[in-house]
């Protein structure tokens, strides 16, 4: 039996653009949304929450398979939040994935490839879209957080929204300082306070808080948020006036069975953004709208896929 191949992240970095990424994630948002004629087969995922010797919880292990087309694949991903405090040889970042991509007819692995830059690419992805579905117009960006997704998230938006290479329309806050300073001069954005980030036409939460940080009453009446962090169920990034917003989802059911800003705010999913590109969802009411994404496999098969077609012959 041939060898599965395995890829490095360098090699994906190599092959892998939001050129290519945002329209197929687009298309698997479509399939998804559009049930069992979609084609994509896909469970929640499952968590195992991960304690040390002592019993104190350090992070989480987590699973997730998905069939599609003609592959299937399963991505295993851990988020360690201490990874932060590792210096040095000892470095590592607090979100690491591996994705095992097969082939659907025969069950045989074709490959084996770091998932981490997949994962962060995909999740930029994501946004893009939704923010090409439901704010084309926007002017301005304001981003809530300065890690490796406020960065992806500039990339990836830029591709949808010429305006956002505009001097002045990216406007980022974070909690330090120092971060948001140097991710500003490297994406040519602006340094401000909370409120005058919140007050932008486009609103992204990228941050680890596990408690709101963006009030609704900071937003302008027709804002889009596009809440990305807080992706556990006891987590929460928004404030229940922000979730007062038409709330549109990734998926209806990993956002009502995993993120803790709609759990604990009581909103309800009024469309999945697959509907709304296709169609198939009601006239979305006027006002502010959120969207909330937790991440799914297909979107990691798309990645893999892409990175697959590239490679495969290398």
């Amino acid at each position: 039996m041939p060898v599965p191949k395995y890829f490095l992240e360098p090699q994906i970095a190599s092959v892998l653009t939001y050129e290519a990424l945002v329209p197929a994630i687009r298309q698997a948002l479509i399939d998804y949304s559009a049930g069992p004629t979609g084609g994509v087969d896909q469970p929640l995922r499952s968590i195992l929450r991960v304690k040390d010797g002592q019993g104190n919880p350090t992070g989480w292990f987590a699973a997730m398979p998905v069939i599609a087309g003609d592959f299937m694949a399963v991505k295993t991903v851990t988020f360690f939040p201490g990874n932060t405090a590792l210096t040095g040889d000892a470095a590592l970042p607090t979100h690491l994935a591996m994705i095992e991509l097969l082939d659907r007819a025969t069950g045989q692995p074709l490959a084996v490839m770091d998932g981490r830059l997949i994962t962060e690419m995909r999740t930029a992805a994501v946004s893009a879209v939704a923010a090409q579905a439901l704010a084309p117009e926007a002017k301005t960006l304001g981003i809530l957080g300065s890690g490796v997704q406020a960065q992806s998230h500039i990339e990836a938006l830029r591709v949808v929204n010429a305006a956002f290479h505009q001097p002045g329309s990216i406007r980022i806050w974070s909690r330090n300082q120092d971060k948001a300073t140097s991710l500003a001069a490297d994406m040519g954005a602006t340094v401000v306070s909370i409120e005058e980030a919140a007050a932008c036409d486009v609103v992204l939460t990228v941050t680890a808080a596990t408690q709101p940080v963006l009030l609704g009453k900071w937003l302008s009446p027709n804002s889009l948020v596009i809440g990305v962090g807080a992706v556990s169920p006891h987590s929460r990034e928004l404030d229940d006036d922000v979730m007062a917003g038409t709330l549109i989802a990734e998926s209806r059911q990993g956002a009502e069975n995993e993120s803790g800003d709609v759990l604990l705010s009581g909103a309800k999913v009024f469309a999945e953004i697959g509907e709304v590109m296709a169609g198939t969802a009601p006239p979305i009411p006027g006002g502010r709208r959120v969207f909330k994404s937790v991440g799914m496999a297909i979107e990691d098969l798309v990645g893999a896929r892409l990175v697959w077609d590239a490679l495969k012959n290398a």
